[in-house]
């Protein structure tokens, strides 16, 4: 964001990824997650993309290690693509071992049983927190419930909170994956649900110059409509920063229902945006339904034989995406 339009409008900082706002969805979905996690579970978290998923497990995690009950283990990979068991297992060793040295065995047999004696000595629960969960091949979904069992076993105790898209949701529930999803506590996390307009004005005063208010900058009829057409911080952010930048360009001050009209756009809720909100991209779609990626290309521009177009859509529905 330029910082003439900053000055313009007397924002201190870009009104995206402006912290935690927490509504009592977020705190009641947290301490359903802390409770799941006491009990040793194998745990999903889903959201759209943009909802705040991310931030909030990352106050999960910072309050429970704060607490000190439990023991919070997370993989630090960024190539979310390639995380597997034992990318896992070697992020269990490394927030498990006292130690400064981490030794992990490179046989399958010795490595599990110093699992278990790291769960042995550590004397706490331990919750590993898995992002981008959608991503993990369905083999490591069915090892990881295999690893409840394995420090079970050797007297510990272990939860897996798997975050991801509501496509994570969906694939658990599909009839190959009844051996893990039928064992997974599911949280779908709603985001803001009906609170945008509080979130606007909170993300604007905590954005703004101290002296400021929203109404300086926005008109209460120009927040409304941006509440009514958007669902997601993220989403809000963004137009928050496309309307003071396209009313810069005019000398908009405050922002006014047309600049906002201007700004919106018509595509917004097509197909294609909400899938990918969902986490479904062409390839993953091409994949779960058996479709040639010519037609699901065409589906997404809405020129797919009409026979073909109601037949994927129907197997779209029945799986649970937002068409």
């Amino acid at each position: 964001m330029l910082t003439e339009v900053m000055r313009h409008y007397s924002l201190a900082r870009p009104p995206v990824d402006a912290g935690f706002f927490e509504t009592e969805h977020h705190a009641q979905v947290s301490r359903d997650i802390r409770a799941a996690i006491m009990g040793g579970r194998l745990i999903a978290l889903t959201a759209v993309i943009g909802s705040g998923k991310t931030i909030l497990s990352r106050r999960l995690r910072a309050d429970l290690e704060q607490e000190g009950r439990v023991i919070v283990s997370r993989s630090l990979s960024v190539d979310k693509a390639k995380i597997t068991l034992p990318l896992l297992l070697a992020a269990l060793f490394y927030d498990l071992t006292p130690e400064k040295t981490v030794t992990i065995s490179g046989k399958s047999e010795r490595r599990e049983r110093d699992l278990q004696d790291l769960f042995r000595r550590a004397k706490k629960p331990v919750a590993l927190f898995i992002d981008d969960a959608h991503e993990l091949h369905p083999k490591t979904l069915i090892a990881l419930k295999r690893l409840i069992e394995l420090v079970t076993d050797g007297g510990g105790q272990l939860s897996i909170v798997l975050i991801g898209h509501p496509r994570l949701k969906n694939d658990l529930r599909r009839p190959k994956m009844e051996e893990i999803g039928d064992r997974t506590t599911v949280f779908e996390f709603g985001g803001l649900r009906d609170r945008q307009r509080d979130y606007i004005d909170w993300v604007l005063r905590t954005s703004l110059d101290e002296s400021v208010t929203p109404d300086d900058v926005i008109t209460d009829e120009a927040a409304t409509l941006l509440a009514a057409k958007l669902k997601t911080p993220l989403q809000i952010g963004q137009h928050l920063v496309r309307a003071f930048e396209a009313g810069f360009e005019i000398g908009a001050r405050p922002i006014d229902t047309g600049v906002v009209e201007v700004i919106l756009s018509r595509q917004f809720d097509d197909l294609e945006p909400r899938l990918t909100r969902s986490g479904y991209d062409a390839r993953s779609l091409v994949e779960q339904f058996d479709a040639k990626p010519a037609e699901i290309r065409h589906l997404l521009r809405g020129d797919l034989d009409p026979a073909r177009s109601r037949e994927l859509l129907d197997e779209m529905r029945a799986a649970g995406l937002p068409t």
